[in-house]
């Protein structure tokens, strides 16, 4: 069983650090904030620095805000990349741009390791129920080897392509997510508006084709006004921006996407940065002049 190395134990590497505790991985770890005290009761090792933590680790898991949390995690100084060596991997969980983690595999490939990038969708409840889905770029060899690293974390784990696909999926994911959030927003503040009890509608559209994972959970959170994250509104604004501008590189349009973001940043303005991301129907609310509510 291999050593893994942790870093980054947010609302989502810290259950999935657990996850792996309680498999029997030995874990070194480190953050910029304190280490959670359950990981270090359960055994977990503290390190000073990415580099130790890669000195230690046959494998180093980074699951961080942004590319540039990732691009410091990795290449400052004390960073993971001076404590590699031949034959180790770096997989990065995080949700960043997919042509920067082209530049950050190549750069941890000049040193002899393997990269993967593998981030995730399922929220924080996937990472606490270790249902999520994983999306991995990269070779297959270090594919193979974390595959049931993995699976101690996440439910539906696909090898897509190599690296930078991961992360171009995971994009994908989000636009998805964000037009769906969208969508059952615009269908709930229809039915309420009109005097139905959105409760009842959601209820009865469970049941039909315009049934999702969205409509089941976001439209419970909708109708129950609970919008504490969750994901947060500011990180699903990073991903959209990740699409919008890769879209401009492609020389395409994603019209729907950039309403989407534009709904976010209406939350945002409204002091919403930190709501869950179905509170997307908040700006729609807003427009309205009505909330949801039960009738």
């Amino acid at each position: 069983m291999i050593d893994i190395g942790f870093i980054g134990l947010g609302t989502m590497g810290r259950p999935m650090a657990a996850h792996l505790l309680a498999a029997g991985h030995r874990l070194f770890l480190h953050d910029v904030a304190p280490i959670p005290q359950e990981l270090s009761a359960g055994g977990a090792i503290t390190c000073k620095s990415g580099r130790e933590a890669a000195q230690e680790a046959d494998a180093v898991i980074v699951m961080v805000p942004d590319t540039p949390h990732v691009e410091a995690v990795l290449f400052s100084k004390d960073g993971v990349a001076e404590g590699l060596s031949k034959g180790k991997i770096v997989v990065d969980m995080s949700s960043i741009s997919p042509l920067a983690t082209k530049e950050f595999a190549r750069r941890i490939e000049a040193l002899g390791a393997d990269y993967l990038d593998a981030p995730v969708s399922g929220g924080e409840v996937g990472a606490k129920a270790a249902s999520l889905t994983i999306m991995v770029g990269g070779p297959e060899r270090a594919f193979a080897t974390m595959k049931p690293v993995f699976d101690r974390m996440g439910k539906n784990v696909t090898h897509v392509g190599g690296n930078g696909d991961g992360q171009t999926t995971k994009v994908a994911n989000q636009i998805i997510v964000a037009l769906t959030i969208e969508a059952v927003g615009e269908a709930l503040l229809f039915a309420s508006k009109a005097g139905a009890d959105p409760a009842l509608v959601r209820q009865a559209l469970m049941g039909g084709f315009a049934s999702s994972r969205i409509l089941e959970v976001h439209g419970e959170r909708m109708v129950s006004r609970k919008f504490d994250p969750g994901f947060r509104i500011e990180l699903h604004q990073k991903d959209l921006n990740l699409a919008l501008e890769g879209a401009r590189a492609l020389g395409i349009a994603l019209p729907s996407t950039a309403v989407a973001q534009q709904l976010f940043s209406s939350c945002a303005a409204h002091g919403g940065k930190a709501w869950d991301h179905s509170a997307m129907v908040r700006a729609l609310e807003m427009m309205a002049s009505h909330e949801i509510a039960k009738a």
